[in-house]
């Protein structure tokens, strides 16, 4: 198949196998390539990364073929393919792409700044192309059974904890676009509201980049939240706790626990369940989503515009100077009166 296919005739004919590649061969990108490997109604191309240690990792994990270019995996042949290659190659890639009419999902982040993600959308709209954000968290089954558990709601405020020990892959960002980004679009997707107000608070303690952040925020529907997420947690946890009106969510992403609280009584009473919550890999849930938007022209889970607008608030809380400690602040002692 020509990788110059109409992105209309792919849409169309949904009952062929879509021929998928994988762009960067990372701990991510290899595995993208391994669950798309096991997808029904999927053949996998290859996956492409300039470095000889990664392309081997890919072939022994999945068993692939590897590409050390995007020009040797696009002349094979595509309909669709995975971007999650680091983040400041993501625009030049995502275009080259469109430009052939091939479907893309990028991870988060959809780009390095507003004005290349915006570039992103604006070319796959006019070619017609599916684009997706890869904000795998909403496919978390524990975020699933939260936002079922709120939904109607009045939510009053949102908690979210991120946090763990510094990661080594890591050098080009801080905590905010590596761990925040994913809460932020929570935040946006449990309000169904855009984020009006940023009050970050920052620190580098130990990497050149932030690596303690603590961020609040409120919505233009009037939901406080807040994040916490550092790299200097011995372990991971993450934490989401919702406040409503009627009730209390806690949520485990990690153990994939949800506890709703409700019910309550004048007297301090209240009654608590533990909800649901389904089993599912995230990363395989979120790839069905992506190459189900493909096959039928839906709209996908996470758009190009959603991705965009958290990478915003991102960039916004790094932006935003914190205000500073009021200057009458008392030095010394305290004097006790009285």
């Amino acid at each position: 198949m020509n990788a110059k296919v109409s992105a209309s005739g792919a849409k169309a004919d949904i009952k062929r196998a879509l021929r998928v590649g994988v762009i960067g061969a990372g701990v991510m990108g290899s595995n993208h390539a391994r669950v798309l490997a096991g997808l029904p109604g999927v053949v996998l191309i290859g996956i492409v990364d300039p470095l000889p240690e990664h392309r081997s990792r890919a072939t022994d994990l999945v068993g692939c073929r590897a590409f050390e270019t995007l020009d040797q995996l696009l002349a094979e042949g595509v309909d669709a393919v995975t971007i999650a290659a680091p983040t400041h190659l993501h625009h030049d890639i995502a275009l080259a792409c469109i430009a052939r009419n091939i479907h893309i999902l990028v991870e988060k982040p959809v780009a390095s700044t507003v004005d290349e993600g915006r570039e992103i959308v604006a070319a796959a709209q006019r070619a017609g192309v599916t684009l997706m954000v890869g904000h795998v968290e909403r496919f978390n089954p524990a975020v699933a059974a939260i936002k079922q558990a709120i939904s109607g709601e009045d939510i009053l405020s949102i908690g979210i904890t991120r946090v763990g020990p510094f990661p080594p892959r890591m050098s080009n960002v801080g905590v905010v676009i590596d761990l925040a980004v994913h809460d932020i679009d929570l935040i946006r997707w449990f309000t169904e509201s855009d984020i009006v107000e940023v009050q970050p608070q920052l620190s580098s303690a130990v990497a050149e980049r932030e690596d303690i952040a603590l961020l609040q925020f409120r919505t233009a529907s009037g939901v406080l939240a807040h994040i916490n997420t550092n790299w200097l947690t011995p372990f991971k946890a993450r934490n989401v706790t919702v406040a409503t009106r009627g009730k209390y969510v806690m949520g485990d992403l990690l153990t994939r626990q949800v506890t709703e609280c409700f019910g309550f009584k004048p007297d301090g009473s209240y009654s608590m369940r533990h909800l649901p919550v389904g089993h599912d890999e995230p990363l395989r849930a979120e790839l069905i989503a992506f190459l189900d938007a493909v096959r039928t022209g839906k709209l996908p889970a996470v758009s190009g515009d959603e991705g965009v607008a958290s990478l915003e608030i991102a960039i916004r809380c790094l932006e935003s100077p914190a205000r500073p400690a009021a200057t009458t602040a008392l030095k010394g002692p305290r004097r006790v009166v009285g």
